[in-house]
């Protein structure tokens, strides 16, 4: 199986017409920048609303700011709760909130729930849930007509002194851009859990258990990332990277911030279970899922002592590229050449997944 076998990912820019059909994943940021300036005016009170790189939203109750943050799980179908809360927790440890309140839209296939199958999702998601001390407060949960796996739809709320609020958009030419851990450990994982058979045939079944762990070891969350880098002052800017990526979390976190980057990706890490997978499946590690992984811009005085609070952490931390003007683009050093890094419109576990689905 090669890359040329797999649906087609818009990598090129092009412009489509308004009612040529649109590719699985997230929507375009061309077509939702125009929408949230055409459709979403300011609003008093709100400190962060929705943009290019805007991951939750933040609004000022006074000395307290609300931090909001809406997600679904659409990919997994094993242990989706796990992901739904991590996925949702990142987001608001990325503005510097603590998670609070949780709730939650379960729409389940009618083919294969029954009374068991609610319960075991009911006691996922409480365990999630107990890992970051989240109240589960409400939601809504139903049986749904045509669905062939669980749709998990959370929102979360949390809190964070108004004046300790890390705003999107505030990464400056010349930061340095850190990323902790590896590349694609979310997509390695789910890659593994969700084709585990094919997989393990073709790689063997001790890579494939590794790869199935890292959902655990050392996970998706990025909180204890967040909280060990804003311990120090130096901080300009944090994302982390989900759909499409390490590619598409570079581009959204320096567009939202009018700013250029340039990536060494020879110096990202990589591990040996991502590698082989991507490699057998034809697919790019830096557009798969990347959540646990945690990406930031940081001024470059500052750098030195946020690289020793992760360390004293126990976290792993790269540098990997710098901040740049606008008018440099979004480019990387990678095989020896420098080239625009590409938009993974449709992240590549999606793309891997729907060729699967489709033989």
């Amino acid at each position: 199986m090669t890359r040329d076998d797999l649906p087609s990912t818009d990598t090129s820019g092009e412009r489509r017409g308004p009612h040529q059909p649109l590719g699985v994943g997230k929507l375009p940021s061309g077509i939702l920048s125009k929408l949230i300036d055409r459709y979403v005016p300011p609003q008093p009170g709100v400190l962060v609303g929705p943009g290019i790189g805007h991951d939750a939203a933040a609004i000022e109750l006074g000395d307290t700011t609300l931090v909001v943050k809406a997600d679904p799980i659409t990919f997994a179908t094993e242990q989706a709760p796990h992901y739904l809360v991590n996925v949702n927790a990142n987001d608001l440890a990325c503005l510097g909130a603590t998670p609070r309140w949780l709730t939650v839209i379960a729409l389940l296939p009618e083919a294969t729930t029954t009374e068991a199958t609610v319960e075991a999702q009911f006691r996922e998601l409480a365990d999630a849930c107990d890992q970051f001390g989240i109240s589960l407060i409400g939601g809504h949960t139903e049986v749904t007509q045509g669905l062939s796996r669980p749709i998990l739809i959370g929102q979360l709320l949390g809190t964070v002194e108004t004046g300790r609020l890390l705003r999107p958009g505030q990464a400056k030419p010349g930061d340095k851009l850190l990323l902790t851990k590896a590349l694609a450990i979310e997509g390695t994982a789910l890659l593994s859990r969700e084709l585990e058979a094919p997989l393990s045939a073709a790689l063997g079944q001790d890579l494939i258990a590794r790869a199935k762990d890292l959902l655990r070891n050392p996970g998706m969350s990025v909180v204890a990332d967040a909280q060990a880098m804003l311990s120090v002052e130096g901080v300009t800017a944090l994302h982390d990277p989900t759909e499409g990526g390490l590619a598409m979390g570079v581009r959204e976190l320096v567009v939202s911030s009018s700013c250029g980057a340039h990536i060494a990706f020879d110096r990202v890490p990589v591990l040996p279970e991502t590698r082989a997978i991507a490699d057998y499946l034809g697919i790019d590690p830096a557009g798969m899922l990347a959540s646990g992984s945690l990406l930031a811009a940081v001024r470059r005085d500052a750098a030195p002592a946020v690289i020793d609070a992760c360390r004293a952490a126990g976290i792993a931390v790269t540098p990997i590229g710098v901040v740049t003007e606008q008018t440099e683009g979004v480019t990387w050093r990678r095989d020896g050449g420098e080239t625009p890094i590409p938009s993974f419109e449709t992240d590549e576990v999606s793309r891997a997944l729907c060729l699967r689905s489709s033989k």
